[in-house]
């Protein structure tokens, strides 16, 4: 039976242009001036370890030692009166009788929370939430997507992504699972399709209600 495998972020929640908004100008004012434009073209799908990875060899300075907690901090409150679920996503999940759990760049405790304040949490059993914390390489790397197929008990092979970020698709794409693009989050920018295709998504789509349709259509175990 296929296995599903949701990103949290752009996905299940729509949560990218706050998240992006803190981010921007938590960097700005600590000295690496961006936008929540570019924040989101360029950090979007990555975990805070690889942003502050990125940002403190770009800038050759080290972040400070409480950057990714202040930021969690501020995430959670905005989150907590803030965030809704996807558009059309807890009637996708209370539909859906398949195995099914969540592979996210965010830190466990907010996958978790995202998930609880939306009012989603209670769609996914105990155990199938899964954090880039738990594996050394982050996305694009696939070991993120490998990881949560096999404690599910999922060959790649029979598992199907759904992912709205060019990293997200790459590492599904390199973990060899079927990826599917989603472009219904509020972060989405015009092109952004063409861009997940180009990155190897065998479809893209921008309306929740589809996807039982496309799981359907991209079972893996129907194409073998």
């Amino acid at each position: 039976m296929t296995l599903v495998i949701f990103d949290c972020d752009g996905v299940l929640v729509d949560s990218e242009v706050a998240s992006n908004h803190i981010l921007a100008e938590r960097l700005t004012a600590w000295g690496y001036p961006v936008d929540a434009e570019t924040a989101m073209a360029r950090f979007t799908g990555m975990s805070m370890r690889s942003v502050e990875a990125l940002v403190e060899s770009e800038t050759g300075r080290t972040l400070p030692e409480d950057f990714a907690q202040g930021y969690r901090a501020e995430l959670s409150r905005v989150f907590d009166e803030q965030l809704q679920p996807i558009a059309g996503i807890a009637e996708v999940l209370a539909a859906h009788d398949g195995p099914r759990c969540v592979a996210s760049s965010g830190m466990p405790f907010r996958i978790e929370r995202s998930l609880r304040t939306t009012g989603l949490i209670d769609y996914f059993q105990d155990g199938t939430l899964f954090s880039a914390a738990m594996v050394e390489r982050g996305k694009p790397a696939p070991d993120l997507f490998l990881h949560a197929a096999q404690q599910m008990g999922a060959a790649p092979a029979d598992c199907v992504v759904v992912e709205d970020s060019l990293l997200g698709v790459e590492a599904g794409v390199a973990a060899n699972m079927t990826v599917l693009g989603f472009t219904g989050g509020g972060h989405i920018r015009a092109g952004h399709d063409a861009e997940l295709q180009a990155r190897g998504a065998a479809h893209v789509f921008d309306d929740m209600a589809l996807l039982p349709e496309l799981l359907a259509a991209f079972d893996p175990s129907r194409q073998r």
